[in-house]
């Protein structure tokens, strides 16, 4: 354990290719909900059931989470985000709480769930990172009702300029337990994918919205 949370990105990286919570398929890609053509597909609730990968993930947060301290409250991001979120609070003894898309149509009509003053120094939990329009909506959210942000940890990122952009102009920092380079990599090295189909992921990420088989 103690030789993996030395190279983080490559060691999850791993763990996410070996239990096919990430899927690499650039001759039938997968289409996102925003109709982004993709050879790319990342469900990290896959980690879940995989209570050593899902123990490893939480110890990789934690040791993440070191560079946003001081904070006192976790807070994931619905959906993907919460169980994760919840695990880590526990792991770390914090109060935890999550974010919604929206808020809800009845009842309370809460966006965030969970019992909050309005001054905690939040961490906030997000299971992946595509343009961060989700991660930066929670963020704002947390804002609105007078916490203040410590930061963004998430397990994957696309590493889109997109996300840079939007973290940068919210003045929130960010980190990820891995990212698109050290996937690819580490697909190459493990022979998840062959060489010769490198090129390509490498452009789908440089323009996804124009990118096509």
């Amino acid at each position: 354990m103690e030789e993996q949370l030395k190279n983080i990105p490559t060691a999850v990286a791993r763990q996410l290719l070996q239990i096919k919570a990430i899927k690499l398929n650039p001759q039938n890609p997968y289409t996102w909900a925003s109709g982004i053509q993709s050879p790319i597909y990342c469900d990290n609730r896959v980690v879940l059931s995989y209570p050593n990968v899902r123990r490893f993930i939480i110890d990789c947060l934690a040791e993440r989470s070191k560079d946003f301290l001081p904070f006192n409250m976790i807070a994931g991001v619905a959906t993907a985000g919460i169980a994760h979120g919840a695990l880590l609070a526990a792991q770390l003894d914090m109060p935890f709480v999550y974010v919604r898309s929206k808020a809800k149509a009845h009842g309370r009509q809460n966006m965030i769930e969970g019992e909050l003053r309005g001054n905690e120094r939040v961490l906030v939990v997000e299971d992946l990172i595509s343009t961060g329009g989700s991660s930066i909506k929670a963020v704002q959210a947390l804002e609105d009702v007078g916490c203040h942000i410590a930061g963004v940890v998430a397990i994957f990122s696309y590493g889109f300029a997109k996300a840079e952009q939007a973290f940068a102009e919210a003045e929130c920092p960010f980190t990820t337990l891995t990212n698109y380079d050290a996937l690819l990599d580490e697909a190459i090295r493990c022979e998840y994918i062959d060489p010769s189909n490198l090129q390509t992921l490498k452009q789908w990420r440089s323009e996804p919205e124009n990118w096509s088989v």
